[in-house]
């Protein structure tokens, strides 16, 4: 085998292998993409919360965030002022439609 015949095999192996690493990280990237609807319905339910928030006079929307992740599962972050408001806003995420978990990691700063 000429050297030149070893670089050319070499070369072949290292496109299919470098080619088979993007083909398997496109697929796992796009297996963990949301459809259209989910963006949807995860806005939706971020920004029921959020209202929810701003209109109950025991809370401070201004100092929460509301995420929603994937299947109805929110996150509440920020700082309340009390654990009666920092309960009170699990409470409240939890009453909007859609809402499976809450993960309340809101820090208490009187």
């Amino acid at each position: 085998m000429t050297i030149s015949r070893a670089i050319a095999i070499a070369i072949a192996i290292a496109v299919i292998a470098g080619a088979s690493t993007v083909m398997i990280t496109s697929c796992s990237v796009a297996q963990h993409q949301e459809s259209v609807g989910e963006y949807v319905d995860g806005s939706i339910i971020t920004t029921e919360v959020k209202a929810r928030l701003t209109n109950d006079p025991g809370t401070s929307a201004a100092n929460i965030n509301v995420k929603t992740i994937e299947g109805g599962e929110v996150q509440l972050s920020g700082f309340t002022t009390s654990q009666a408001e920092k309960d009170r806003a699990t409470e409240l995420a939890y009453s909007v439609k859609g809402v499976t978990k809450v993960y309340n990691n809101l820090v208490v700063k009187p």
